[in-house]
């Protein structure tokens, strides 16, 4: 489904998104501490399309966690414009913020992050709890679904302290699908899991980009970089190899 065209989501039903699901252009960041500044991002420009599987790659402190802050707009640009799935988000408040990205964006971290007093299926529920979409019941079937769709289904009622980190990422990735987001990014996904349990994880990500879900994710372990359809890579707040534009 590479390139399908999607509707974007808070939009009237007769929209829909054709053109890129991100695009950042003359991006740039800068932390300030004190009276210490340092640019994270030095004039980003970075496409992409909808439907597409990238890897952002780069050694430690080279910006590509700003980037998915920034596009999801848990971090604002210091200049630059931020548009995903057809809506400027650095244009937004911070309500309007955090609706759209409950409606928008599923994030996976490195660490789980799973609440460690509810269970599997609970923790899937969260972003339709917070959003209020559908009944009860109906955010019970949609989040066992989810669950069953990463093959956790007999491990519903289990805690995240009963789960292997293995499923515990895989509970996450259950989460990040709760609101049917139209893009997913992963913040070293696989960076807490053995080789093997990793590979798994690709694996159900793929499958997820398969349904149409644009995926973008942060790794430092180039094989996992090479199951992307696209690597860019970051240095020093810019990129330096792949092409920032459309594949």
């Amino acid at each position: 489904m590479k390139g399908a065209v999607q509707r974007a989501p808070n939009q009237a039903s007769d929209q829909y998104v054709t053109g890129p699901m991100v695009q950042l252009t003359a991006v740039e960041k800068v932390f300030i501490s004190g009276r210490l500044e340092y640019p994270a991002l030095r004039g980003i420009d970075l496409s992409v399309e909808t439907g597409e599987f990238v890897a952002l790659v780069g050694p430690s402190g080279s910006g590509k966690s700003t980037i998915l802050s920034i596009l999801t707009g848990i971090d604002r640009p210091t200049a630059g414009t931020v548009t995903v799935a057809g809506r400027r988000i650095d244009e937004m408040t911070e309500d309007e913020l955090a609706s759209w990205r409950g409606e928008n964006v599923g994030i996976v971290f490195q660490f789980f992050q799973l609440l460690p007093t509810l269970t599997a299926l609970e923790n899937a529920m969260l972003p339709m709890d917070f959003a209020d979409r559908g009944t009860l019941d109906e955010r019970r079937l949609k989040a066992s679904d989810h669950l069953e769709l990463v093959a956790l289904s007999d491990k519903a009622d289990h805690l995240p302290s009963e789960l292997s980190g293995g499923e515990q990422q895989r509970v996450a990735i259950a989460r990040a699908l709760a609101c049917d987001p139209a893009l997913i990014v992963g913040d070293e996904p696989t960076g807490n899991l053995d080789s093997e349990t990793a590979s798994g994880m690709f694996d159900l990500l793929a499958s997820v980009n398969e349904r149409g879900v644009t995926v973008v994710y942060v790794t430092h372990d180039r094989d996992m970089a090479n199951r992307a359809d696209r690597i860019i890579a970051i240095r020093d707040g810019l990129v330096v190899e792949g092409n920032p534009g459309s594949a």
